[in-house]
């Protein structure tokens, strides 16, 4: 016997759009796997009020269920209401006998039997498509895609800029979500077929996780390059040297020319993103501060500088 959707959400048939919804999410919570770790029993009740709402949380779905048009499983039942199963006619389908469309008059009016049984009745007679019965003045109906499930994912912004692969529970199901390098902030991925199943034996919707992709603290992403601004101090500035610094494939040494100003740039060769589109650079920015404390010996070697002429205003 076939479930019934109210039962499984706990609610009567009957109940208002906001009841249902209410619902659903108090059952979510309860059974989400998130909550229930290595709980089969959890997972498969999360699926089953999942799929519930998928159907009465919809106006159409629940209307094409409680008319016995769809099962639980959202799946064709090939009758309208007030028809219990089997074939309303004997012959195959068609009452006439033949392929084609037959309108009937009567009382000077033309009556159209597709305006009482629908489409969706005659879509199961003749084995489908064009070869078999069309109905009458109606056409055979075409499988439906299923719907998609829209999934928002949290990555690390290394993990975005080098790929990597994660693991998320999406509908009670453990999936595994490679995320390629130089993946940037609300990207979507689309993952075919994992999605809600067709309703009339179409193929599955799709996953679509889009990414929120965390700030690092000193790394920013333009394409390919990774920005890098690099505080430097007055004596490092004037005197350059060598500073070690972070790349996000590991720490290497720079050389900062002397006399550097606030500004200048340093351009790393390929130590950017690598991605299908190519392998980028780091570029690093210098910022040259000032001392916070006060430095007598600094100050005492300024003074004794000449005066330079460093603006055009």
């Amino acid at each position: 016997m076939n479930k019934n959707l109210y039962h499984v959400l706990g609610v009567s048939k009957d109940a208002s759009e906001a009841e249902i919804k209410s619902a659903y999410r108090k059952l979510a919570r309860k059974y989400h796997p998130d909550l229930n770790k290595d709980d089969k029993d959890a997972a498969e009740k999360f699926k089953e009020v999942s799929g519930a709402y998928d159907i009465l949380g919809d106006k159409e779905k629940r209307k094409k269920y409680d008319n016995n048009e769809i099962d639980a499983d959202g799946k064709p039942t090939g009758y309208g209401a007030g028809f219990g199963g089997g074939n309303p006619f004997g012959n195959g389908g068609n009452p006439f006998g033949g392929g084609r469309t037959y309108t009937y008059s009567g009382n000077g009016a033309d009556f159209d039997f597709s305006s009482i049984f629908g489409e969706d009745i005659f879509s199961q007679f003749g084995g489908g498509g064009n070869s078999g019965f069309q109905g009458f003045g109606g056409t055979s109906r075409r499988p439906r895609k299923g719907e998609d499930i829209a999934y928002t994912m949290k990555v690390d912004f290394l993990d975005a800029a080098k790929g990597a692969e994660k693991s998320v529970i999406i509908q009670g199901k453990n999936i595994n979500v490679k995320i390629p390098a130089g993946s940037q902030n609300e990207q979507t991925l689309r993952l075919k077929g994992l999605g809600y199943p067709s309703p009339n034996g179409g193929e599955n919707g799709d996953v679509l996780i889009t990414l929120n992709v965390d700030k690092h603290p000193y790394f920013t992403a333009d394409g390919n390059n990774i920005e890098l601004e690099l505080p430097i101090s007055v004596k490092e500035a004037v005197l350059g040297g060598k500073i070690t610094i972070p790349t996000i494939s590991g720490k290497v040494a720079v050389n900062v020319p002397a006399y550097s100003g606030s500004g200048d740039k340093l351009r790393l060769k390929g130590k950017g993103i690598k991605s299908r589109s190519g392998q980028g650079d780091q570029i690093v920015t210098l910022k040259i501060i000032s001392p916070k404390n006060k430095n007598a010996e600094l100050e005492k070697v300024l003074a004794s500088l000449p005066d330079e002429t460093i603006r055009t205003f």
